[in-house]
């Protein structure tokens, strides 16, 4: 599988709890942390929930 690079660009202060939550299952720490995952629908998924405050990096 394809591996992709997501980093945190905004603040999950005054988000919904569930998009905290996914924030954190995504293993953020704290705001421009980037993290690398296998490009699978559960993570593909879980970008899109927080897209607003995520990017893609190459």
């Amino acid at each position: 599988m394809a591996k992709i690079k997501i980093k945190q660009v905004r603040s999950a202060i005054n988000r919904p709890a569930r998009q905290k939550a996914t924030i954190k299952a995504l293993g953020f720490r704290k705001l421009n942390h980037t993290v690398e995952h296998e490009a699978t629908p559960q993570i593909l998924g879980m970008v899109k929930t927080v897209q607003h405050l995520v990017e893609v990096v190459d």
